[in-house]
């Protein structure tokens, strides 16, 4: 198999793991191991971003105040347990108010991008200049930059 060849083998991957499909699925449907595509997966960070496109800000920050206040009904049960639990309380807090302060963060940029995408999609039925490639390129450079600035914890 040529390197261009792999190259789209590895494109239809990413593009079917991003639309939800399994693995398992995916390596069968594509042609390569199971191996191959795993290890594409975790170099190419398609865990993260995928997770990261599926869950809005407000999605996020319900999520984490239903894990605070697990933590407050455990406190309540066993009130022995206050000071342990301080610390994952705090933290808690502080990432649901990073989130609910609108500060720049990997999940505003997933928004944006959303947005954008979409916009392009529409704009390309009447703009020659907007081409299936430009799209996918695109895309692939919105991926590098959420992993990269997934992986650092912040954006840059």
């Amino acid at each position: 198999m040529t390197k261009a060849e792999l190259e789209k083998k590895k494109d239809i991957a990413r593009n079917l793991y991003m639309s939800g499909m399994e693995q398992i699925e995916i390596a069968d449907k594509v042609g390569v191991t199971r191996q191959s595509l795993s290890k594409w997966c975790k170099e190419g960070g398609w865990k993260e971003t995928r997770a990261a496109k599926t869950i809005t800000r407000p999605e996020l920050i319900r999520k984490l105040l239903l894990r605070v206040n697990d933590l407050l009904d455990m406190v309540e049960s066993e009130p022995k347990l206050a000071d342990s639990l301080g610390d994952q309380l705090s933290k808690l807090t502080a990432a649901i108010d990073k989130l609910d302060k609108s500060q720049a963060n990997v999940v505003n940029a997933i928004e944006v991008f959303m947005a954008f995408s979409k916009w392009l999609e529409f704009r390309a039925k009447s703009d020659p200049m907007i081409t299936p490639e430009l799209l996918k390129t695109i895309n692939k450079l919105q991926d590098v930059y959420l992993v990269e600035s997934f992986n650092k914890g912040a954006l840059a």
